[in-house]
């Protein structure tokens, strides 16, 4: 059961997110692309130039700018405001939208989904309902790439000083999930040790 303190936390997520986001966004400005490897997978499943929804994309640094650059158009999602007014801001002929992902439906497809280093800031239940929201906005074949944690839990880090909230299912639960919901797991790496020790799933709907 999540504690009183711990449900706070994950229900706090987007507050914390608005009134940080400078701190996100000078962090990852001076950040290297160290995803980059796993970014490149990604778009070896993508059609030239597909349409991508990026899912908490921040400040749109140093990931979507990395797609945007090799050509393909993006849509980003993030709760927060003040983040989606820097993306406007450096890319102005991309799309940027203040939502909150559990209550996503842009009615369109995309090539590629990303929810990296965002998605696992939802609870477990939350987590679970994402997926159909995945589905609905994958068009066909699209590829699938989000990070979770190595194994089913709660973890409490930190951010601007701040708890920070993160929270997994465990591998055959993801497994189940992508299934039910047409997607075949393409790679899945736990704590990489070339990507910050990121967990990473990518997928592609059948």
């Amino acid at each position: 059961m999540v504690s009183e303190a711990r449900s706070s936390e994950a229900t706090g997520i987007i507050d914390l997110y608005q009134r940080k986001a400078q701190n996100w966004i000078e962090s990852r400005a001076t950040a290297t692309l160290f995803e980059k490897p796993w970014l490149d997978r990604f778009r070896a499943l993508l059609p030239p130039a597909a349409p991508i929804l990026d899912i908490g994309c921040g400040s749109a640094e140093p990931m979507a700018r990395y797609l945007i650059e090799l050509g393909h158009p993006c849509v980003g999602v993030d709760s927060s405001p003040a983040m989606i007014d820097v993306c406007r801001a450096q890319f102005p002929n991309q799309e940027w939208v203040v939502a909150d992902m559990r209550k996503l439906a842009l009615r369109r497809t995309f090539g590629g989904i990303l929810a990296w280093d965002s998605f696992f800031h939802l609870g477990h239940d939350d987590q679970r309902q994402m997926f159909p929201v995945f589905r609905a906005h994958a068009a066909p074949h699209a590829a699938l790439m989000f990070t979770s944690g190595p194994a089913h839990g709660e973890a409490i880090g930190s951010f601007g000083g701040e708890p920070l909230y993160h929270a997994s299912l465990d591998a055959a639960e993801y497994r189940a999930l992508l299934a039910e919901n047409g997607f075949r797991v393409v790679s899945h790496v736990v704590e990489d040790p070339d990507c910050g020790r990121h967990t990473i799933w990518l997928a592609q709907l059948i």
